[in-house]
């Protein structure tokens, strides 16, 4: 039985070349990505224009009512002349809350305006998060269509050597059935990997407000892996960071503006005006006015009071629930985060290797004839499998390092905790 020739053994056991990923369209950057979510994102514009509408609001709270003007003329009944009347009357009223009250109905509008404001800020890092979890996981399937791809080279290249090693009778054709089915089984695992990427790419697209099947390049950021994160720092960091504390705080705020001004309606408010009076027979006479309204119905206005209080003791205790839910966020974060750091280190310092060196034994015993083809294939499926965990766990890292950033409110490349 002839040998098989030694270009063949040679194609077979040469080192597998792994290739980068191939710029389909144009490369896709992380902060391409976020810088046009945060200015094309359909619900954060409805959310800002919302914003933005509520900071109006103080300076109509704070402005005073219209004045009322009245005209009004008399007349004796019998003979007069109406509308030329005897007597002309014209009034300019204007009426005034008691003091302090229209600062207080300013300070409410511009708290609830600012808990507008922090539940936008909350919705941006929502929308971050998002979209670094899309983008990371984009980037874990197309590395893994890389490797995926890769495979489906080699094992093309096996089926070929299989079938003239079976021409030869070097080997049964159970060789050369198995790799045909492996490649085929390869080309389904391609499929599911290309549907992925599909959906990845429409989600982005939906956060970036633009058409499901518009063009997503090639996702060419790696996930941060350096940055340091204790978690005493990173209590402090969220503390002073997160959104939904800062909304709490706002609305126990606004909570006690609205108990003062409770507090106030016991006082009464009061109307100033000016009235001219025309006679056609004598002089015409100008009259000041003042009133004030009686605020005599007390059960109300203390009914007021009780329920400011309440408001406050409830948005107290919503500060307390931010501020317990903001560390438990940035506990389950930041430990996740480390295992998939972890994860990441034992798939690239360990398992590859390990994967890689027993491919290469698996050759040469293939080589020599101490290995048959379904050893040499099941280590190249372990080779296989372990380069796409690899790049699934990197992945990884990059997604939970945006939940972390969510929970602490703020970018962690800029933080400095130790």
């Amino acid at each position: 039985m002839t040998r098989l020739p030694f270009l063949l053994v040679l194609l077979l056991v040469l080192p597998t070349v792994r290739a980068e990923p191939v710029e389909l369209t144009s490369s896709l950057s992380l902060n391409q990505l976020v810088t046009a979510a945060l200015a094309e994102n359909a619900q954060l514009h409805a959310m800002r224009a919302k914003w933005e509408a509520m900071r109006e609001r103080p300076a109509q709270a704070r402005s005073l009512a219209n004045p009322m003007f009245k005209y009004s003329g008399m007349d004796m009944t019998g003979s007069g002349s109406w509308p030329n009347t005897d007597e002309k009357r014209f009034m300019v009223e204007q009426e005034f809350p008691w003091f302090g009250k229209r600062g207080l109905k300013g300070q409410i509008a511009a708290k609830d305006a600012e808990a507008m404001g922090r539940e936008y800020e909350a919705m941006q890092r929502e929308v971050v998060m998002m979209v670094k979890e899309s983008y990371f996981d984009l980037y874990a399937v197309q590395q893994s269509l890389v490797a995926t791809r890769e495979e489906e080279a080699v094992l093309k290249r096996m089926a070929q050597i299989a079938e003239t090693m079976y021409s030869t009778g070097e080997r049964s054709q159970a060789d050369v059935l198995q790799a045909q089915a492996e490649c085929t089984m390869l080309r389904t695992r391609l499929l599911e990997l290309e549907q992925q990427e599909a959906t990845l790419k429409a989600k982005l697209n939906l956060l970036l407000n633009r058409p499901a099947d518009a063009p997503v390049g090639i996702a060419v950021t790696p996930p941060q892996e350096s940055f340091s994160a204790e978690t005493a720092g990173l209590f402090d960091v969220a503390a002073s960071h997160r959104a939904e504390i800062k909304q709490a705080q706002a609305l126990v705020e606004r909570n006690q503006a609205e108990r003062a001004l409770m507090q106030r309606e016991f006082l009464p408010d009061y109307r100033l005006g000016v009235e001219y009076r025309a006679f056609r027979s004598s002089e015409d006479m100008v009259m000041f006015t003042i009133g004030f309204d009686i605020p005599i119905w007390f059960n109300k206005y203390r009914a007021g009071v009780r329920e400011a209080e309440k408001m406050i003791e409830s948005s107290e205790a919503a500060v307390a629930a931010a501020r317990a839910q903001t560390g438990y966020d940035v506990q389950d974060a930041r430990f996740k985060w480390q295992t998939a750091r972890q994860t990441l280190a034992l798939y690239r310092d360990e398992l590859i290797p390990q994967a890689q060196a027993r491919f290469k034994a698996s050759e040469a015993g293939y080589r020599t004839g101490k290995t048959n083809f379904m050893d040499l294939l099941e280590s190249e499926r372990f080779l296989l499998n372990t380069r796409v965990m690899a790049a699934m766990a990197e992945g990884k890292v990059g997604m939970e390092a945006a939940r972390l950033e969510r929970a602490v409110g703020t970018e962690l490349p800029r933080m400095e905790v130790k």
